[in-house]
């Protein structure tokens, strides 16, 4: 078994980007509505990222709404050369947590993407992505939208959120699909033929909640591996995604500068084959 792994991944062909990235959403107020109570400790957060070497940045203009995009702008605008933001849209937030509903009609992502690019103060945004599709919208209907964007030239490369191999292939038939973000982690693989599929066909594979809820078993044996590795259960955690497959971009979030090193610090971490054979047999539960 190759245990080596590789740091960067080409993003639609043109796009380098570290797989180390950082997930913007915990930036805003601790329930994700508003702007946080010390916002400088956000942009502190989002600038050491970038000095560490973090060059793929994700958010969504729902995230406070509006907020993290607007300290992203602040934090790093004037961008540098080679950091790619890449942000979401297809969701209305009306308050915290759970007060989200869809919206992918063409109307709603033309103002979500005019919006986003006018906040992160960009004239095209490198990879946005339909972060739902809409049961309410024929999945045609706005995937025709995001094509006509890219073709006015807002949008650089497309991505989707939380799809099935069906909804991907649907999409390819009107733009090429770069990207798909759903939940995975060493404990939550119900998306394995997605990330496959990704993998074979050069998508990227963008892990969101990269470790994992509940599943109280599983973890006190992740915690077992992580002991004995001298890590914590977070790192061997998104440790594993980067072993795991070459086209996962890592995203993980935090608004901690101690965390961010520690989530930074995670490539660092060398993982044999019995490390990976003992991490794979967490899935067999799931």
């Amino acid at each position: 078994m190759d245990t080596s792994i590789q740091s960067t991944f080409l993003l639609g062909g043109d796009l380098e980007i570290n797989r180390m990235g950082y997930g913007a959403m915990r930036i805003t107020a601790p329930d994700l509505f508003g702007m946080p109570e010390n916002p400088q400790n956000s942009i502190d957060v989002l600038r050491a990222a970038v000095e560490s070497g973090v060059n793929f940045i994700d958010t969504a203009d729902q995230y406070g709404p509006f907020v993290s995009e607007q300290l992203i702008a602040e934090a790093l605008h004037p961008y540098r050369e080679n950091v790619i933001i890449g942000t979401k849209g297809g969701l209305v937030r009306f308050g915290p947590w759970a007060d989200i509903n869809n919206d992918a009609s063409p109307q709603h992502l033309q103002d979500a993407l005019d919006g986003s690019l006018r906040r992160l103060k960009l004239e095209r945004i490198d990879l946005y992505q339909l972060h739902r599709i809409d049961p309410k919208v024929p999945a045609e209907i706005s995937f025709e939208f995001l094509a006509g964007a890219q073709q006015q030239g807002k949008i650089r490369h497309i991505g989707l959120s939380e799809v099935s191999v069906d909804h991907i292939k649907h999409a390819q038939q009107y733009f090429k699909v770069v990207s798909v973000q759903n939940r995975y982690s060493v404990m939550e693989r119900q998306w394995e033929s997605v990330l496959e599929y990704c993998q074979a066909e050069g998508i990227a594979f963008i892990p969101w909640f990269p470790i994992g809820g509940g599943m109280t078993p599983m973890k006190d044996r992740l915690q077992n591996v992580a002991d004995r590795k001298g890590v914590s259960m977070h790192q061997l955690a998104l440790s594993w995604l980067l072993y795991r497959a070459d086209n996962i971009l890592l995203i993980p979030g935090t608004s901690s500068l101690k965390h961010l090193k520690e989530n930074i610090d995670s490539q660092k971490i060398k993982l044999d084959e019995q490390d990976l054979n003992e991490l794979d047999t967490l899935a067999e539960n799931t």
